[in-house]
C-alpha cells in the first residue's frame, strides 16, 4: 500500500511526517534537523539550493534567495500584500502574464507554486531517503483561512513537485489532529496557530469515537513572524539612520543581514532579557568607511513594538468565540502551534484571554506536519483508529447581484464538503445571457470581497413580460475547492465552473512545470551519484598514496613491481580526470579499479 506522507508547507520552515506501525514519524533531514528552511536560492552556476543550504547563503546572495513564498503564493499582483512584499524583499517580484505574482532569480522567472514546489520536492525527497522508496500521494496543509485561490496555487505546487496532493488539510484541525488522536477525549479546544507568516484560530469538538467537527475558524494570512522580524528591523534600521544618516534597506546585503541578526534576536528573547545585535561593517558610508551596527534590544522593547501584532491575535480569537458562540469558559484545552507561540508575550496573552494556561503536549513546529500524516494514514486505511474530519469553510462564498452587492450562498464556518442552491430572476427584460461573478469574502459591497472567478450562461429564452428564473447552485469539495453551476429552470440550459484556474497558472504552464522537476530529479540524482562516487574515489586514491612508498620498497625493485605500480598511477590518473570531467559512469569503473589496486596494496604491504 502506498505510504501517504504529511506535509506542512511553512512559511519560514517546512516539515514531513508518516505514519508507521500506527505511530506518525517527524522525519528528519540529512542534517539531522526535523524541519527545513522554506527556502530557496540559485547560485551564480545556476545550481538549485533548498533548504538549510539556500539559507547559509543568503546573506552573500541575497538577491536570489526567495524566503516566505507562501505569503504570495495564490495573490494577485495587485494586492496590497504583493506591494508590501515588494518593497522589504531582497529578491525581485514582477507581474506575471495572468496578474498573478512572478519571482526573478538569476534572470529567469518562476511562478510562486514553482518555488513552493522547490520547497515540497525536498520534503519529498528527504521523506523518500527515510523510508527507502518513492513517495508519490501527501496531505499538504494550509492556513485555515487561505481563500480558494490560495489553497488551489499549493495544489499547483503539490503536482508540480511530482506529488498527488490527495487532500488540502488546514493547519489548526491538523494540529487538533495531532493532539486527539489516539487520546480517546471529549473536548472542546481551542488551536491559535501564530507561524511565519500567517496565524489562525480554530474552535474545534473532537470526540472520543475519532470525529474532529471544527466549529469556527478565522485568521489573517498575513499576520506572522516575519511581521514581528520587521518590527525589529526597523527598530534597527530607524536607530542606524537617526545615528549615521543612511538608510541600511537600500542596500540588499545589509537587508538580508538585518533580517538574520532580527530572527536571531526574537528567538534568543524568548530565554533571555537582552541581547546584544552586532553587525561590523554594515555598510560603507560616502567617505569609503566601513560602519558598523551595534545595539541592544530588550524583551521589553520587542513587546512593545510588536505589541499591536500580538494585540490583533486576540481580536480575532475573540471573533472566532463571538462567532461560534461559545464563551472562553466553554473551551477545556488551548493548543499553540507555530514557532511564535515561543514568545512569552504571546503565551501569557493566550493565557490571560482563556483563563487557563496553554497545553505543552504538542510540539509546535511539528504538529501539523504529525496530524497531515494521520490524515494520510486515514484516507488510504492504514490507522488502527477511524478518523473523520469536519472541516468548515473560512470565509462567506457568494456571487454578485444587482447593485454590486454580494449575495452569500454558503455562509463562513459552513461545514465542509456541502452544497447550496438559491433561486434568482434575470434583472432585464429580454436578457438572454447572465454573467456569475464567484466571490468570497465578508463585505456586503461585492468589489471589496475576493473574486475567484467567472462565467457566463447564454442562450436564455427571451421573458418580454417578466423575468428569467435562474437556479445557481455552489458546491465546496473536502479540499475546500469551489465549483458553482447556473441552470435556466424552465429550458434546463446550465454551465458551470470549478475554480481551479485561479492559481496564476494555465495547465500547459503547470505540465511544463511538471516536466521541468521530473528533469530536475533525475539531474540531482545523477548529481548525487557522481558525488558520492567522487568521495568514495578521492578516499581510495588518499589510501593508495599512502601505502605507494611502503608498496614501492617492497616490489620496486622487480620488473613486475615496476610495472604494478605503473598501472597504480595510471589508475589513480584515470580516476582523477574522470572526476575532473564530472564522468559518473566512467568514475563508476574507476573506483572499482582503485578497489582492486588498493587490495593489491594492503596485500603487499601484509606480507612484507
Amino acid at each position: 500500500m502506498d505510504k501517504v506522507i504529511g506535509i506542512d508547507l511553512g512559511t519560514t520552515n517546512s516539515c514531513v511526517a508518516v505514519v508507521e506501525n500506527g505511530q506518525a514519524v517527524v522525519i528528519a533531514n540529512r542534517g539531522g534537523y526535523k524541519t527545513t528552511p522554506s527556502m530557496v536560492a540559485m547560485t551564480e552556476a545556476g545550481k538549485r539550493l533548498v533548504g538549510h543550504l539556500a539559507k547559509r547563503q543568503a546573506i552573500t546572495n541575497a538577491e536570489n534567495t526567495v524566503y516566505s513564498a507562501k505569503r504570495l503564493i495564490g495573490r494577485k499582483w495587485s494586492s496590497p500584500q504583493c506591494k508590501q512584499v515588494s518593497q522589504s524583499a531582497s529578491y525581485n517580484i514582477v507581474e506575471g502574464p495572468h496578474g498573478d505574482v512572478r519571482i526573478v532569480l538569476r534572470d529567469k522567472v518562476y511562478s510562486v507554486p514553482e518555488v513552493s514546489a522547490m520547497v515540497l520536492s525536498e520534503m519529498k525527497l528527504i521523506a523518500e531517503e527515510y523510508l527507502g522508496h518513492e513517495v508519490k500521494k501527501a496531505v499538504v496543509t494550509v492556513p485555515a483561512y487561505f481563500n480558494d485561490n490560495q489553497r488551489q496555487a499549493t495544489k499547483d505546487a503539490g503536482a508540480i513537485a511530482g506529488l498527488d496532493v490527495i487532500r488540502i488539510i488546514n493547519e489548526p484541525t491538523a494540529a487538533a489532529l495531532a493532539y486527539g488522536y489516539g487520546r480517546n477525549v471529549d473536548k472542546l479546544v481551542a488551536v491559535y496557530d501564530l507561524g511565519g507568516g500567517t496565524f489562525d484560530v480554530s474552535v474545534l469538538e473532537i470526540g472520543s469515537s475519532g470525529v474532529f467537527k471544527v466549529v469556527s475558524t478565522a485568521g489573517d494570512t498575513f499576520l506572522g513572524g516575519e511581521d514581528f522580524d520587521a518590527r525589529v528591523i526597523d527598530w534597527l534600521v530607524n536607530g542606524f539612520q537617526e545615528e549615521q544618516g543612511i538608510d541600511l534597506r537600500k542596500d540588499r546585503m545589509a537587508l538580508q543581514r538585518l533580517k538574520d541578526a532580527a530572527e536571531k534576536a526574537k528567538v534568543e528573547l524568548s530565554s533571555v532579557e537582552e541581547v546584544e545585535i552586532n553587525l561590523p561593517f554594515i555598510i560603507s558610508s560616502g567617505r569609503n568607511e566601513a560602519l558598523h551596527l551595534q545595539r541592544v534590544l530588550s524583551r521589553a522593547d520587542l513587546e512593545q513594538i510588536t505589541a499591536d501584532l500580538v494585540d490583533r491575535t486576540v481580536d480575532i480569537m475573540r471573533q472566532t468565540l463571538d462567532d461560534a458562540g461559545i464563551s472562553r469558559e466553554e473551551v477545556e484545552d488551548v493548543v499553540l502551534v507555530g514557532g511564535m507561540t515561543r514568545m512569552p508575550r504571546v503565551q501569557s496573552s493566550v493565557q490571560e484571554f482563556f483563563g487557563r494556561e496553554p497545553s505543552k503536549g504538542v510540539h509546535p513546529d511539528e504538529v501539523v506536519a504529525v496530524g497531515a500524516a494521520i490524515q494520510g494514514g486515514a484516507l488510504v486505511e492504514d490507522s488502527q483508529q477511524k478518523v473523520v474530519l469536519l472541516d468548515v469553510t473560512p470565509q462567506t462564498l457568494g456571487m454578485m447581484v444587482a447593485g454590486g452587492l454580494m449575495e452569500p450562498l454558503i455562509p463562513k464556518d459552513t461545514t465542509v464538503p456541502t452544497l447550496r442552491t438559491k433561486a434568482f430572476t434575470t434583472s432585464r427584460d429580454n436578457q438572454t445571457a447572465v454573467k456569475i461573478l464567484v466571490m468570497q469574502g465578508e463585505h456586503e459591497e461585492a468589489n471589496k470581497n475576493e473574486l475567484l472567478g467567472e462565467f457566463i450562461l447564454t442562450g436564455l429564452r427571451k421573458a418580454n413580460a417578466g423575468a428569467v428564473e435562474i437556479e445557481v447552485t455552489f458546491e465546496i469539495n473536502a479540499d475546500g475547492i469551489v465549483s458553482v453551476h447556473a441552470k435556466d429552470l424552465e429550458t434546463g440550459k446550465q454551465q458551470s465552473i470549478t475554480v481551479t484556474a485561479t492559481s496564476g497558472l494555465t495547465k500547459d504552464e503547470i505540465q511544463a512545470m511538471i516536466d521541468a522537476g521530473k528533469q530536475y530529479a533525475v539531474e540531482r540524482k545523477r548529481d548525487e551519484e557522481y558525488e558520492g562516487r567522487k568521495q568514495e574515489a578521492e578516499g581510495l586514491i588518499f589510501e593508495i598514496e599512502r601505502l605507494h612508498e611502503k608498496v614501492a620498497k617492497v616490489v620496486g625493485g622487480s620488473d613486475y613491481g615496476r610495472d604494478a605500480l605503473e598501472k597504480a598511477k595510471g589508475v589513480i590518473d584515470r580516476a582523477r580526470h574522470a572526476i575532473d570531467r564530472r564522468d559518473s559512469p566512467a568514475l563508476k569503473e574507476q573506483v572499482e579499479a582503485l578497489t582492486r589496486t588498493l587490495k593489491m596494496f594492503k596485500g603487499v604491504v601484509a606480507k612484507a
